[in-house]
């Protein structure tokens, strides 16, 4: 009996613990909002600058990928449509606001100046956060001067702030308050800046809102959540240190939505805490870098919608007149279609960025250096297979096939352009590819044909220089090479090394190209704050468990589905 007493008494305390959330009420009707991020406004030059040679477009792209002379006139139209639309009450911006903000003042004056004109004239309100551009210890614009320039645009309205920082609260509307939280170290390049200070303010704030019947919102410019697979390592200055206790904290403090920027990818994460609160990251992409987008977002007490839209046109004919050096041409696919324009943009900032960094000068080798051959050998093998035509006589695919990989026909011209066209799919979110599509398997056979041609080139280059100055004499290019396409016609396309490595790689890459989370990214329905209750965060601890499990035999499953894709033909 005493048994049977205890359990009952410990499911009545579990259930009574997990009953603590917001005091009954309900939004009384639809929210509608805009959330956009990084904006990055440049003030134009007065002529555009060749950076790109060959490129009858795209010449003047950066190594950003990030539409500089454009940005105004994309900030502009961004506006304009806020202005316009029934969906949008107010604006939230997530930071990085300018561009140059810590070295040019001038951007942050131009910038306020257009947020005022459209408060002004429409009647919406704005709410900013500093991003890591915006202000610095020791730079022309400093946390005063931040809060200063955009006083009209959330500070005025605050109701606390945190001193030392850009943070404040203010009441969105009779339902929603926001909490917009200063995530930045003023001191460092991209790093966060998050600390227990910041984080017993967020609680604080929380807890207010809840007592006062409002549902907090949170606001800040560093992600919370993963949106790259293993983020914390591979981009670690973009998502706040600690970030699962971070958005364990937050979840179970009674915060649900989480606006975020920085990565410059337009994802939609969430992640449930131990006690069954669920809590969504939604990180916006940059307005002015392809896909040129920002959130619509719809709230009411059971459901939260939110949409992508797009800036597809700006005013061509400004744009000239104010930076000199369009072609007609580049004004024409502007015109056709901005928001392609900005694909093609992307695209060849990024070919240019990452071709420039596989320069030796750019790694810091220098020649004397005893691996210079073997890194310059490798890089050039990488180079190739990414430049080198694809198809027709002497092509990748024919290169491919001499190590028994086959790579599908497609419309692509080379390996930079399937590469650059997966990195776009990144910032546009909800990734439409999954590992039995033909631009992934084309993709992962040219990692393949990477692994075997460049560690055989090396492998010549290297070790059996020499030797190969005899065989050459002998009438054969190499001896690496040629055993490893022997070995591969007779005993397969993959040694056990390769798929040591590949194993190891492949729930990375699965993560990367296909994306699955149950949230899409840009267009979706999720439950409002007023359903939150103790029913609803026990199934939500059950659907967590069942999950996980869900999630490792889902990564086994992508192991071997990209094993085979890449060996099988």
């Amino acid at each position: 009996m005493k048994k049977v007493l205890s359990v009952l008494l410990s499911t009545v305390i579990i259930i009574s613990s997990l009953a603590i959330g917001f005091t009954a009420f309900a939004a009384e009707d639809e929210t509608k909002f805009f959330v956009a991020s990084d904006l990055h406004y440049n003030i134009p030059s007065e002529e555009l600058v060749p950076i790109i040679e060959g490129d009858d477009i795209y010449w003047y792209a950066n190594r950003r990928a990030a539409m500089e002379e454009e940005s105004s006139f994309i900030i502009d139209e961004f506006l304009r449509q806020c202005a316009e639309s029934d969906d949008c009450e107010f604006v939230l911006l997530s930071g990085d606001l300018v561009d140059n903000g810590k070295a040019i003042h001038q951007e942050h004056i131009d910038m306020a100046a257009k947020l005022e004109k459209f408060e002004k004239e429409s009647g919406k309100p704005v709410y900013v956060i500093p991003g890591n551009h915006d202000y610095g210890v020791d730079c022309e614009t400093n946390l005063d001067d931040f809060v200063r320039v955009y006083n009209h645009f959330g500070f005025d309205e605050a109701l606390t702030t945190l001193e030392g920082t850009a943070s404040y609260t203010a009441d969105l509307n009779d339902d929603y308050r926001l909490i917009a939280l200063d995530s930045n170290d003023p001191t460092k390049s991209t790093e966060d800046g998050m600390s227990a200070e910041k984080l017993s303010w967020v609680k604080e704030q929380a807890d207010k809102a809840k007592a006062d019947g409002k549902y907090p919102i949170l606001m800040m410019h560093h992600n919370l959540l993963d949106h790259l697979p293993l983020q914390r390592i591979l981009s670690r200055n973009f998502i706040v240190r600690f970030h699962y206790t971070t958005a364990t904290l937050f979840a179970d403090w009674g915060i649900k939505l989480v606006f975020t920027g920085h990565e410059h990818c337009s994802d939609a994460a969430t992640y449930t805490s131990p006690s069954g609160n669920v809590i969504y990251d939604f990180a916006t992409t940059s307005l002015t870098m392809y896909p040129l987008e920002y959130r619509a977002m719809t709230l009411t007490d059971d459901e939260i919608k939110y949409e992508a839209r797009s800036i597809d046109s700006i005013d061509t004919d400004a744009l000239s007149a104010t930076v000199a050096g369009y072609t007609q041409e580049q004004l024409d696919l502007m015109n056709a279609g901005l928001n392609d324009y900005a694909k093609g943009f992307l695209k060849a900032g990024v070919q240019y960025r990452l071709g420039k960094g596989f320069r030796m000068e750019e790694m810091g080798i220098d020649e004397d250096a005893f691996y210079y051959d073997l890194v310059a050998t490798a890089v050039g093998g990488l180079v190739k297979i990414l430049e080198d035509p694809l198809y027709g006589e002497g092509g990748i695919q024919e290169l491919a096939a001499e190590y028994n990989l086959d790579i599908p026909d497609s419309e692509y011209k080379n390996g930079w352009d399937i590469v650059t066209e997966l990195v776009s799919w990144h910032y546009a979110g909800s990734e439409p590819y999954d590992l039995y599509s033909r631009d992934i398997t084309i993709f992962l056979r040219l990692v393949a044909l990477l692994l075997k041609d460049d560690l055989a080139t090396v492998s010549d280059e290297v070790f059996f220089k020499a030797a190969n100055e005899l065989f050459s004499f002998l009438g054969t290019d190499s001896i690496v090479r040629d055993i490893t396409k022997l070995g591969t016609s007779i005993f397969g396309g993959v040694t056990s090394a390769e798929y040591f490595l590949l194993a190891l790689v492949s729930p990375l890459i699965s993560a990367f190209i296909a994306d699955d989370d149950g949230v899409d990214d840009n267009n979706g329905t999720i439950p409002g704050y007023g359903t939150v209750n103790a029913q609803s965060r026990i199934s939500n601890v059950l659907e967590n468990i069942i999950t996980i499990f869900k999630d490792v035999l889902a990564a086994l499953v992508d192991m071997v589905t990209i094993l085979s894709k890449i060996f099988i033909a």
